[in-house]
């Protein structure tokens, strides 16, 4: 994504007919979404009397977070990359049987090439949970709504980060690497699924019982 670009300018392009942005950029978004919501709560828990003794480890956490939003942002600028490089092997020549096979190559390539953005952004999913489960149990009380929301955006993205794996993998011909790479996406997303649904949960417990 282009952090330069307003919200309407980016809204205006993902409503367009353009391919990008897209699902697997919106992936990112709402990874980076759920970061900037965790880093929000570490900051109203810092310098508060009350979470003095928490506050060393907020300080560090907040850190953690921040690199993961760097690191989301970064992988919604990839995704799309990734995809103009498919579109681009797409429009290769293929009059004769070696440009048809050059072709074929590339788009396989350019395909394999596009699942890295949307694995990694289920893998720092996964890394951001158990971030987001301390800040829930130590971080200010009155943000809990807020770790929620953080928790559901993360399991947001990356069950959209998942669908652009498996779409990618579906356009495969190595149906072994499409296996693989599906394998390691199903292990990464079914403990997202797990402890997002914990998380999430454990919020609207302590929320009703305020």
């Amino acid at each position: 994504m282009n952090i330069t670009k307003t919200l309407q300018e980016y809204f205006n392009e993902l409503s367009s007919n353009s391919p990008t942005p897209g699902g697997g950029n919106v992936a990112a978004l709402c990874g980076t979404l759920s970061a900037s919501l965790g880093i929000m709560v570490c900051n109203l828990t810092i310098g508060k009397k009350k979470y003095v003794d928490v506050e060393s480890e907020m300080i560090r956490l907040k850190e953690k977070i921040e690199n993961l939003q760097k690191g989301f942002i970064e992988l919604g600028q990839k995704d799309n990359a990734s995809f103009d490089k498919v579109m681009e092997a797409f429009k290769l020549p293929k009059e004769t049987e070696q440009e048809k096979n050059l072709r074929a190559k590339a788009i396989e390539e350019a395909t394999i090439g596009a699942t890295s953005a949307p694995m990694e952004v289920i893998q720092s999913s996964k890394t951001l949970l158990p971030i987001l489960e301390i800040i829930i149990d130590k971080g200010n009380k009155n943000s809990l709504s807020d770790a929620g929301v953080a928790v559901a955006l993360t399991r947001t993205a990356a069950n959209s980060a998942y669908l652009n794996v498996l779409i990618n993998c579906s356009s495969l011909s190595n149906q072994t690497i499409a296996n693989e790479l599906k394998k390691t996406a199903d292990i990464l997303i079914e403990e997202v699924i797990r402890t997002s649904d914990r998380l999430f949960e454990q919020v609207v417990k302590a929320v009703q019982s305020k």
